[in-house]
């Protein structure tokens, strides 16, 4: 598998960024699997593609704090992003048979595998639990999400690190989905950051996917400008 470390200037190109790698590989544009990390350097709120907006984000606060709600091309709840922040992209072919060729199958395989990559740096604390979360204890510090199309699919999530927590407080109404062990907690009570370095965690997944090869190439052409549209991102207000 290919790894790019590759953190783009705004929200926008770098959730584009992401969907343009799945389209390269399903195009056949580029060749093989690939592990990416990026961290925005500014903060923003970003919805699961069928999220509405006002239902999940507090669009008063977010307008206040100049900071833009965005959505993204995957399925999942609504997080805040921004520094302390760290995102994984993976792109994988989706097999004919085995734990990748079903949804389910998919985040049951890739949770498990990050929980048992991260368990020597954090403790046997770390459990996949929810249907994409993973957990320190009961406190979620990581949320993922997919998206399939015929024959590759592109999983992504993130990792909270020296993350400012109050940004989800203030920006996120409580969501209008939990998982069960959420027991209607708090942002504040229900999230946390994981004591551990980027580097720490990049080298984890690098490991835990066998990611020895630098992708070197990336198309410019990546098409940013839906993200920045009223059409895209209040698909559902």
């Amino acid at each position: 598998m290919k790894h790019l470390d590759l953190t783009l200037p705004t929200p926008e190109e770098n959730l584009a960024a992401d969907e343009a790698l799945l389209d390269a590989r399903e195009t056949g544009s580029m060749d093989g699997d690939v592990l990416r990390f990026w961290e925005s350097p500014t903060p923003f709120v970003v919805v699961g593609y069928s999220n509405h907006l006002a239902r999940e984000a507090n669009l008063d606060a977010c307008r206040d704090a100049g900071v833009p709600v965005l959505r993204r091309c995957t399925g999942g709840g609504t997080v805040v992003q921004g520094p302390g922040c760290l995102n994984y992209t993976l792109i994988l072919r989706i097999p004919a048979t085995g734990p990748l060729a079903t949804l389910a199958g998919t985040n049951h395989f890739i949770m498990q595998r990050h929980a048992d990559a991260l368990r020597p740096l954090l403790g046997d604390n770390v459990r996949a639990t929810g249907t994409t979360d993973l957990a320190l204890g009961d406190r979620k510090f990581s949320g993922n999400a997919q998206r399939r199309k015929r024959k590759f699919l592109l999983f992504h999530g993130t990792f909270l690190i020296g993350f400012d927590l109050a940004l989800v407080a203030r920006l996120l109404h409580f969501p209008s989905r939990q998982p069960d062990y959420r027991q209607s907690r708090s942002h504040l009570d229900f999230v946390t950051n994981i004591p551990l370095t980027r580097d720490a965690v990049k080298g984890a997944l690098r490991d835990a996917w066998r990611a020895d090869e630098p992708l070197r190439e990336i198309s410019t052409d990546i098409p940013a400008a839906r993200y920045s549209t009223d059409e895209w991102n209040l698909k559902f207000p």
